[in-house]
Formats: C-alpha cells, structure tokens, sequence
C-alpha cells in the first residue's frame, strides 16, 4: 500500500501493470469446475461501539491480533488458506497463466545506477532470481560483479536488501535488510574492495533515508524505540528521531541529532546536502506534501545549532541544490503543479521563481553537473528537459511516446546520469544522459521472449458522475475478438497524491497476452494532475474517487471494451479500499473483484503501526463528520444483505506492518457471513510476505497466477 525521498513513503500502492503474448501452456483439463467453497466458520462477537449516536457493530475484531501471538488467528488464517486453495487447484487457468508468467520474467533486469568516486553501483536480476543481486563496476566500462546477494540470505527467498547508499569515495556500502515484507530493517556496513560486512549494525530503523558524512565517517538514519515484545507488527509508530553512527561503534553510542518529543507524531528524514555542510531535516506528521525544514550546520563533533527554516507544514519542499545558504526546492507553494525556486536559508529572503508552473505536472527536479532535470507528467505520461541552475531552458529529453521516466540521480559536477523508461508493452530499459550534450545512449536493454508491437495502447478520456474528465490507458493485444466485448481488468488507486503511470510488470502482461483488455484509470486523488486533483478525492471528498472509478466500468461497457459480467476490477492498498467500497455501492457492475491488502476498516486504520499517518487522506475517525463520511463508504461496515455480489478473492500477507491483515481478515469474514449469492469470497494469505515490497519473483508469480486465474473463470475469459 504501492512507495522518492519526499518523507520515505508511508503509503505506496502497489501498481505493477504487465502484458504478453501467447505460448502453449499447460492447463487443467476445460471440463474441471472449481468447486463451491465451503467457508470455515468465524466465531462472531457481540461487540457495539458507540460513536456519536451510532452503533457500529464490529464482530469480527477478534481477528486483528497478530497471527503470531494468538493461536486462535492463526488457526483461521490455516484455514481459510486451505479452503482457498481448495478452490484455485481447480482452476483451468492456474497452471497456464503461472507458466507464461514465469517465462515473461525471464528476462535481464537492471535497476538505474549510482556512482560514488569511480564505481558504479546497480542492481540486477538474471531473470527468475527470487531477489535482484547488487553489482559495481569499477569505470562505467568496467565487468560488473556481485556485492551482496540477498538469495543467500534465506531459503524461501523472502530476505531482501533494502535501501542502499555508497560512500561518498566508494569505499563502503551502507545497506539494509527486509526481512519478510515488513517496514522494519536491519542497516549494515560493507567494505567494497573486501565484499566484506563490517561490525556495524543499526536496527528498529523504518521509514528512513540513509544519508553518509561527506567525509565517510558514519552516517545518519531515523528509528523509532524499540516496541514491546509481541507488539512488533502492530503496534503505533510514534516518536520518529534521527541518529548519526560513527563507524566502528556501538549502536548505543550513535548521536541523537533531531526527536520532536512535544510532536511524537512527526516523521522525520535527514539528507546532506551536496556540498556537505549541512544536514536537512524534513518533517511531516502524516502523507500529504505538508512538510517541515529544520537545517543542521555540520561539525566535526556532530551538528550545530538548528536552523528553523520551514515551520508551517502547509507545502512540499524537496531539495535539489544548494550553493553556501542559497537552496534550490521544487515546491507546490503558490503552484498547484509545483515549480523550482531558491531561497536564502539563513536570511529567510523572498523566494526567487526560478522554474514557472505550466501546464504539466512537475513531479521530480535533481541537480547533475551544471544542469537541474525536471520531470513533468502530461496527462500521467512522462516528459523531461534540463534547465541550468538559473532555471534558463536548456535541452529537451527526447523519451519514448506513452511511457514514464524514473531516475536522474546525480550530484553537481558529474557529466551525466542515468534514468529508466518503461511502457505498459516495453519492459525497462536504462539510459545513460549526457549533461552537457542532452543525448541518451542505452546503458541496459533486456532481450524479450515477446514482440512489444503486438500490442496497443491507447488514452481514452471519459465523464465521472459530475462530469469531471479522467484519463485512462487501455491495453490490449492486436487482433484480439472486441466485437463481443473482451473480459476486462480495470485497475484504479485514487490516493495520497500517488499517479498511475504507464509502466511495465510481466503478470499483468499475460492476461493482456491471453486475450483479456487492461484498462487503468487515473482517478481523482492521484498526484497525476497536482494538488488539485489529489484534494477533489480525499477526506470528504474521498466519494469522487468512487465515483470515477464506477464510470470507468461503466464506460468501458458502454463503449464494446467488455460486456456485462466480463468486466474484473483490482486495487491495492488504499485501492483496496477503492475496490471493497465499489463493490458495496454498485456489485451489479462486476463480475469479479480482486482487493488486495486493503484498508478495510476506516473507522479503525489509525490504531495499527503506519496508519495514523493516512489521516491526510482519510480524515480522523474520531471526528463527527470525518467519521460519518468514512463510515458511508468503509467496506467492511457496508456489506448488505440481499444483492447479488461478484466474485471476491481477497489478497493479504501475515507480515503486513504497513496495512496490517486484520483489515483483510474481518472483511473476508464478513462477506462470508452475509447473504449477497452463491459466488465465492475467498481470502489468499500470504506466509512470510508484507505489503509489496520484497516479495521474492516465485511468490509473485503464485499470487498473481492464482488472481488472474479466479478473474479469467469469472469473466469468462477462455485460457489456452
């Protein structure tokens, strides 16, 4: 629930989007029918809460413990699971589909490098490797080789490394360890030339930008205290502070930097600026670009006096440069769609406009060489020039058609960086970029077992409820049968400023490949057209998001792309709620609904780990009018007696810390338990997995061949 630097991510959904192209596959045999589920029994409590004037029946709360503290839990969670899987082995699609998605992830994966002094620093995958393998090379042209491979790190694969940062010479590798899927990591040292970890280790660090000394003698990074025991997954994140560690010390001894004990809600992230002289600390209390800027001058002993520099927490500010006190931010004060200005730090001087908003998004600015790179999004698609440091014009970045750009990194001074470019038909190539001459040369570009010009993808423009126009991309195989209308997968987010972009995952691309259409809408409350359209759909406003969503399926029959009953829809994290709210409000829309680790609870999400946080997005549940907005649409509370519901597979993981599986659990068993027809609602719970990130590639492939396959039999679409 799927995470730039902008505060570490507190909720990212999780919007991978895949296509391919057809191989004989094995399948079960066309006559087999999954069987009718019969659902475990979940024990109901007679529990009432009331809320201003309101009983609200909540029965199933029991189920939000922590599968690892209470046996009961786990005994319906192994329950459920086999009653789930009772019903996917019987699917014809199953086999099929996981076999061409293993084949669609077979291919040479590169992630964007960094450099430090003369190394290079990327990850890779060869293919089917649970986890990517960090590599350096010494030279831009130097043979690349293995730093640290977290596949050796446990045998089911589900240990991955996390963030990662080189020293400023190169010498050391600062990284972290997931263990999991949860937030929480482990932050190691390695010595580069040896390969070698060194002693250092910091742990209870979540939510963190790691951030080295200009001089490599320790680094900076934020925790939280230590929770109770048994209460590791669940309980709240409060009192966030910054640390420094020196090298070859005990974590005890590390420096506190910055703690806000009279504000124990505000998140905190810490980041040297280029020059070294300062450490920058933004602060936010919860997801919305609302931040706080506190500015360290940095000494041999530690930091100096703070320097308040932002302290109304009313815009973003992102840091891009600075020369002495003048810093340069990208920042939406005063532009819904941002723009680039500089500031005097010190002396708290006017802002100078350096980069005007225009009609384009800017959702990314970094400093490299003499150049500052801006990315833009136009109608959710990805555009890029650089300008100097003055902001005066200087090159376009000539970037495929429909696609989005990711990357950019660099430091001033150096000649050139590197970005990715994707598109729902093209998987990622890497680029290398000359600062100074604008030209892109491919650094890394994977060979591929399908042809991406045998598919479509095209823009659609439709009218929500009010009338407001919603960009969504359609995809779809050439030639494929729409004369009838072609079962459908619609995929939405709608939340905490984050855009639905054109990009590339092989599991989508296998129900593209076999014949079904991908549509993604580019609802309100995303970051796709700035501010403005993330505030038309949260807190009371959070109703347009819905309303966008159930236009695009209804537009999308209307216009032949499906037909009734063909149509699925998907989203996750806060798309999972999108999912469980639209179902409620209109189930005679779909024919099949796949909400994955959802917040299903929204007059309780705020009491678990990162969810006081989403207040930003969702109000506060302990407010009369906040409260009655989430209770009309929050889907556990709004499942009716007497209407024919759609097929459900709902999807979770036991290490979820960032939407814990409670949500998921009392939802499913409340589907389960109310009259809404003789379709199957199912839950899949995940062992040893969180909210996305650092699934390894075969877990990947099991949960997204098990979806597909229970949409593909919903839809009706036929799998060869």
């Amino acid at each position: 629930m799927s995470a730039p630097v902008r505060l570490p991510t507190l909720f990212a959904g999780i919007a991978a989007l895949t296509m391919a192209q057809p191989a004989a596959a094995d399948s079960a045999p066309a006559h087999t029918a999954a069987p009718r589920p019969v659902y475990p029994i979940t024990e109901r409590l007679n529990l009432i809460d009331p809320q201003f004037g309101v009983a609200v029946a909540d029965p199933y709360r029991w189920l939000e413990d922590d599968v690892r503290v209470n046996p009961k839990v786990a005994d319906w969670v192994a329950q459920q699971n086999m009653a789930t899987n009772d019903y996917l082995a019987a699917l014809p699609a199953r086999a099929a589909f996981a076999k061409r998605m293993t084949a669609l992830f077979d291919y040479e994966r590169f992630d964007t490098p960094r450099k430090a002094g003369n190394r290079y620093f990327y990850t890779r995958n060869d293919g089917l490797q649970p986890q990517s393998v960090l590599y350096v090379r010494d030279g831009l042209t130097g043979a690349g080789r293995p730093l640290i491979d977290p596949n050796s790190w446990a045998k089911d694969g589900a240990t991955a490394l996390g963030e990662w940062e080189p020293s400023p010479d190169s010498s050391k590798l600062l990284y972290s360890v997931q263990d999991g899927g949860t937030d929480w990591r482990i932050v190691r040292v390695l010595d580069v030339a040896t390969g070698k970890d060194v002693s250092d280790e910091v742990r209870w660090v979540k939510f963190s930008a790691l951030a080295w000394a200009k001089d490599g003698s320790g680094f900076f990074y934020s925790r939280f205290p230590e929770p109770s025991e048994g209460a590791k997954f669940q309980s709240l994140n409060a009192n966030h502070s910054i640390h420094f560690h020196r090298l070859g010390t005990a974590q005890s001894a590390d420096l506190l930097i910055h703690a806000t004990p009279d504000r124990p809600k505000l998140n905190h992230a810490g980041a040297v600026t280029d020059d070294g002289k300062y450490l920058l600390v933004t602060s936010s209390e919860g997801t919305d670009d609302r931040y706080g800027l506190t500015l360290y001058p940095l000494t041999r002993r530690g930091a100096g006096k703070p320097i308040n520099v932002i302290t109304d927490f009313a815009h973003n500010w992102k840091y891009i440069a600075n020369i002495g006190s003048q810093f340069t931010f990208l920042t939406n004060q005063g532009a819904p769609r941002q723009r680039l200005v500089r500031l005097d730090v010190k002396r708290r001087s006017a802002l100078a406009e350096l980069v005007a908003e225009n009609e384009g998004t800017l959702v990314g600015a970094s400093a490299v060489g003499d150049r500052i790179i801006l990315s833009y999004l136009g109608h959710a698609k990805s555009d890029a020039w650089m300008v100097t440091m003055d902001g005066t014009p200087a090159a376009d970045i000539t970037l495929g058609s429909i696609g989005t750009a990711a990357g950019f990194r660099g430091k001033p001074g150096d000649p050139e960086t590197f970005y990715a470019f994707s598109s729902f038909a093209r998987p990622t190539t890497i680029y290398r970029l000359d600062t100074a001459t604008g030209k892109s040369q491919v650094f890394a570009e994977p060979k591929l077992s399908f042809n991406p010009d045998d598919f479509i993808v095209e823009q659609h423009f439709y009218p929500s409820k009010d009338g407001t126009s919603v960009p969504m991309f359609i995809i779809a195989k050439k030639g494929v049968d729409r004369t009838g209308g072609a079962p459908t997968l619609l995929y939405g987010y709608g939340g905490f400023n984050i855009s639905m972009t054109p990009g590339f995952s092989p599991t989508r691309l296998a129900w593209v490949e076999k014949g079904g259409v991908l549509a993604i809408a580019n609802l309100r409350g995303g970051g796709e057209y700035g501010k403005l359209w993330h505030d038309a759909g949260r807190l009371l406003n959070k109703q347009n998001v819905f309303d966008d969503f159930i236009a695009a399926g209804e537009y999308l029959i209307a216009n032949g792309f499906t037909k009734k009953g063909g149509l699925a829809i998907e989203g996750r994290s806060n798309g999972g709620l999108l999912v469980g709210a639209v179902v409620n409000q209109r189930p005679d829309l779909f024919a099949a609904a796949l909400p994955g680790v959802g917040v299903m609870d929204m007059l309780r999400f705020d009491r678990f780990t990162a969810g006081r946080y989403w207040v930003d997005d969702y109000g506060y549940p302990n407010k009369e009018d906040d409260f009655r907005k989430l209770l009309s649409y929050s889907p556990y509370h709004n499942i009716r007696d007497g209407r024919e519901y759609p097929a459900i597979l709902v999807t979770t993981a036991d290490t979820d810390d960032r939407v814990v599986p409670g949500h998921s659990f009392k939802y499913a068993a409340a589907l389960q338990a109310a009259k809404i027809g003789g379709k199957p609602h199912l839950i899949r719970i995940e062992t040893r997995a969180g909210h996305g990130s650092g699934k390894p590639t075969d877990k990947v492939i099991a949960e997204f061949a098990d979806m597909y396959a229970f949409i593909a039999k919903h839809t009706g679409l036929i799998v060869k």
